[in-house]
Formats: structure tokens, sequence, C-alpha cells
């Protein structure tokens, strides 16, 4: 049986269903509305789907001074996925209503703890619904304990680190957020405008066709390599305004087959949390 490690398509999710060794995970989510995702999950989601909320589930405590998302601990983590049923030969398909943004988290999640057997439904709930897959509203089933483990992962880089790269320049830092606010313009989620010094902007929604669904492997090769230049990848590192969306653009690069960039979790409203750290604005 394949193993998905990107994108899934819905029909090949649907030929799945029901399998043990599947779990699947309802990630919609609303930053404005943070109920919003509990009621879509209520009123019809993917049969079997298991929910998570961002804030709750795929985050951890905020101090005031560590992001709005940041990452729980890997072993809080880890014990959230045992319990709902993740063992180390468990296939996850994560999906949402908002073009991946939400999944791509978890997504990324995962393979920061070792997990790699995990997918983003390509197109989410839409594609699903549009595809005239069955939609259900029973209580998800009761599943065995998982045994997954803490293992090596994907890495991540810390404010430190960014700050210590402004004058080494040892890697190319990537906004996912949209143009105006990494300009520093129209910002009303952070109580600071602008950009880290010597980043560039790659909205993440840039990574999606008019459809909802990832561009092409080829397609996003071509434009993640014009917008990096000779960079190699592994000397990127992806953020955004709390490390959700910049997983959007990790998964984009991993489907362009381009593997080996980081992210910096805490993003911006971590940064713009510490006045001394620096800003920039304009494009």
């Amino acid at each position: 049986m394949s193993t998905w490690h990107t994108l899934v398509e819905a029909p090949a999710l649907a030929a799945r269903l029901g399998a043990p060794s599947l779990v699947v995970f309802d990630c919609r989510h609303d930053l404005a509305k943070p109920g919003y995702g509990r009621d879509a999950f209520a009123s019809g989601r993917i049969p079997y789907a298991r929910f998570l909320h961002l804030d709750d589930d795929l985050s951890g405590p905020k101090t005031g001074r560590n992001g709005r998302h940041p990452l729980p601990t890997a072993e809080d983590f880890v014990a959230l996925m045992r319990s709902h049923g993740v063992s180390e030969t468990t296939q996850v398909v994560a999906y949402d209503d908002a073009g991946g943004m939400y999944a791509a988290r978890l997504w990324w999640m995962l393979r920061w703890v070792g997990h790699d057997a995990v997918a983003v439904l390509d197109g989410g709930f839409a594609a699903w619904r549009d595809a005239a897959l069955p939609i259900s509203t029973d209580a998800p089933l009761n599943l065995p304990h998982g045994t997954l483990s803490l293992r090596p992962g994907v890495a991540s880089v810390s404010a430190d680190d960014v700050l210590a790269n402004l004058a080494s320049a040892a890697f190319q830092v990537v906004d996912a957020r949209a143009p105006d606010r990494f300009r520093g313009e129209n910002e009303t989620l952070d109580p600071v405008g602008g950009h880290i010094p010597g980043a560039i902007n790659r909205f993440f929604r840039d990574n999606l066709a008019p459809d909802g669904r990832f561009k092409t492997s080829a397609q996003l090769a071509e434009e993640w390599r014009s917008r990096l230049g000779d960079r190699p990848v592994a000397q990127v590192v992806c953020q955004c305004g709390s490390g959700v969306t910049a997983c959007h653009n990790l998964l984009a690069l991993e489907v362009a087959g381009l593997s080996g960039a980081r992210l910096y979790p805490g993003s911006w409203s971590e940064w713009c949390a510490d006045p001394t750290r620096p800003v920039a604005q304009g494009d």
C-alpha cells in the first residue's frame, strides 16, 4: 500500500477510508472565529475524521513573547497523537477548507517529531464535497491508543538564530504573509507592522491554482527557483505571522521536490514582541 508524504487526492483517500492504518484529521479553523472549526466539524466532515483545534491542540501555551501559535513540546504533541490512535505505521491525512493553510501545520508538526507518513488532502473539504463523496456527522470511532514514538525530524530555528542571521546571512528568510502585511500595511493580527530585515516575500496562496489545489510540481519548482535564485533550499527558513502558513510554503517546496528548508515557528508575532529586534518595512 502506497504511503502519502505530501498531498493526496480525494478519490484516493476515499478508497482507503476505514483502514486501521489510516487516521484522518479535520483541521478547519478561522483566526477571527476560533469556534468555527468545531462547528464546521459538527455539521459535517469526512467519515472517520477526528478534529484538531489550532489553538488548543496544535499550539502550546502563550507567554506574550513566544508568538500567537507557539509549538507545544514535542513530547506533548506525540502524546496527543497517540491519544488519537497514531502509531509508527499510521498514515495520517489532514484537511481543512482554507487551501491547506491549517492542515499544513499538522503535516509539518508530524514531520517535526519524525513521522513522515502524513499528507494534506489537496483541495481540502471542498474537493471532497465536489467529488460527491460521503459526509458524516457520526461520532469518530474509538481507536486503540497509538504507539507513536518521538524520533528526530525536520529542523526549526529560533528567534536568536534569526537575529544572528542578520549579520551572517547564513540563510534566507521567506515570509508567507500577504504582500501588504509584509510591507507593514493593513496589519490587524499583530501589534507591529513590517517584516524581518532581509526577508523576502512568497505569499502562501501563490502555491495554489485557481481551483484551490496546489499547482503542479513543475510549476512550483519553477516559481520557487525564480524566487530563491541560486540559494540552496537547505539555506531557506520559512516564517509567517505565527508559524502556520509558513508550513504551507514548506509543503509547497516538498511538492516541488525542493527539500531541506526549515521553519521559524515563532515567526513575526514572536519577533515583533521584543522591541529590541529590528523591523523593516516596504518591499
